[in-house]
């Protein structure tokens, strides 16, 4: 059904988001190296070994952009920086180059009369601090409050609103246990510290900014929803491991200074000493939660030791990522999450969208559709009382979808990426007609 502004309460938020690495093009401007490139260059990790250095050039194409993104109508535009452009070494020297790219983008957003929506990390850590065993190192909660200080000292007087840290558990478990992300490790006592030290990290920079006078600061955890693939006791039970450590973990440790029993079951033994100590600053008051949610997973029990589950194949259609359209997970997560966790603190779908394998002159309808069901699913989810107040679709533009490449297609707009030429797809016009 045609959806429009009048369909949401007023004062809805709708924007679009992109993150740093996949967009800017990290081989210039000063830009120092991340454990992204180095991931990349190793032969396996990624599609063709394709890397971010030159992305789609936003970082010389960011007035263009920026008027792409004006002309979609988004109120608000979700963003993140990069630690290793504005801390080449991850600490120690400014380069001022970085913190000036930032000031241009919240400036040009500002004068479009876009709300600035500022995400301080996504995925790129400085190559020195990975040196020091990275999310590992209980020290870059340190590092990354040093890091806040210095981008948000520039940028955190114009920003409407500011998260530290995209999905907590693509940082600790996918990029730590499964292996699939930078750094590409597979230990448990390496996943257990990361997903811990992630959340002290967010902690540290949330007190950074509440220092600096900043307001309006959350957290943005992804979401899957996790349903047993069959009727057997150990598929309910291996469903709810995996439901524990992809979605419990991180908002027990951010409303309920506690992490879930089933992740405790395998991490515990594996968490750094006292660990229990550390909620105080993990559990820092936020003003709103962000929830990243694209599909379910079928999920069964494996022999073997923890975790004990298997992905499952389901029945429903899929996008180009092989992900279920599930849009009734996104309304039940909204219910689930105010219900058990956030109470009537303000909520905004941070993500979703959907890889789609269009042309620049090939009508994206089935990404018409997705967007469809899933803004009807927040629908639903308002009319239960979830306090919803903003959604962004990602993403503004095709971009470099990490381990997949320049594969896999999520964008409103198609980049050709030899040309780097930009086409707005039927799916940016369906959302300027919704949004007006």
């Amino acid at each position: 059904m045609p959806l429009s502004r009048a369909d949401f309460p007023e004062g809805f938020v709708f924007g679009t988001a992109t993150s740093s690495y996949q967009i800017e093009g990290h081989g210039f401007g000063g830009a120092g190296p991340t454990h992204w490139d180095s991931f990349a260059a190793t032969p396996g990790n990624v599609v063709r070994a394709e890397n971010g250095a030159v992305a789609c050039d936003h970082y010389h194409r960011l007035e263009e952009d920026l008027d792409l993104l004006a002309a979609l109508g988004a109120d608000a535009y979700r963003f993140s920086t990069s630690w290793a452009r504005v801390l080449p070494e991850g600490r120690g020297t400014v380069n001022e180059a970085g913190l000036d790219f930032y000031d241009r983008l919240v400036d040009g957003l500002l004068a479009r009369g876009i709300k600035p929506a500022a995400t301080l990390y996504h995925w790129e850590l400085p190559s020195a601090l990975a040196d020091l065993g990275g999310w590992r190192n209980r020290d870059i909660a340190g590092w990354f409050g040093d890091f806040t200080a210095v981008i948000m000292g520039r940028i955190g007087d114009r920003v409407w609103s500011a998260a530290p840290i995209n999905e907590p558990w693509c940082v600790g478990w996918l990029s730590h246990f499964d292996g699939h992300h930078a750094p590409g490790l597979r230990d448990i006592r390496a996943t257990a510290r990361a997903m811990h030290h992630v959340l002290l990290a967010h902690g540290r920079a949330t007190e950074v900014m509440r220092g600096l006078g900043m307001r309006n600061l959350g957290a943005v955890c992804n979401f899957e929803w996790s349903a047993p693939a069959n009727d057997d006791a150990a598929a309910t039970g291996a469903a709810a491991t995996y439901d524990a450590i992809y979605n419990r973990f991180f908002l027990g440790g951010l409303f309920k200074r506690a992490y879930p029993a089933e992740a405790l079951a395998g991490l515990e033994p594996h968490l750094p000493d006292g660990w229990q100590d550390d909620f105080d600053s993990i559990a820092q008051p936020l003003d709103w939660l962000g929830l990243n949610y694209y599909t379910r997973k079928l999920i069964d029990h494996r022999p073997g030791p923890w975790p004990n589950y298997a992905e499952v194949e389901g029945p429903l259609e899929k996008t180009q990522m092989g992900w279920e359209i599930y849009p009734d997970g996104l309304r039940d997560f909204l219910i689930r999450t105010a219900r058990d966790y956030t109470g009537d603190l303000p909520l905004y779908v941070t993500e979703n969208g959907m890889a789609n394998a269009d042309t620049a002159d090939r009508p994206d309808i089935a990404r018409i559709d997705y967007l469809s069901r899933h803004l009807n699913a927040a629908r639903e989810a308002i009319a239960e009382g979830v306090p919803l107040r903003g959604y962004f679709t990602w993403s503004l533009m095709d971009n470099y979808e990490w381990a997949l490449g320049y594969e896999k297609r999520f964008g409103l707009i198609h980049v050709d990426f030899d040309s780097l030429q930009r086409t707005p797809k039927a799916s940016y016009q369906a959302l300027a007609d919704w949004w007006r």
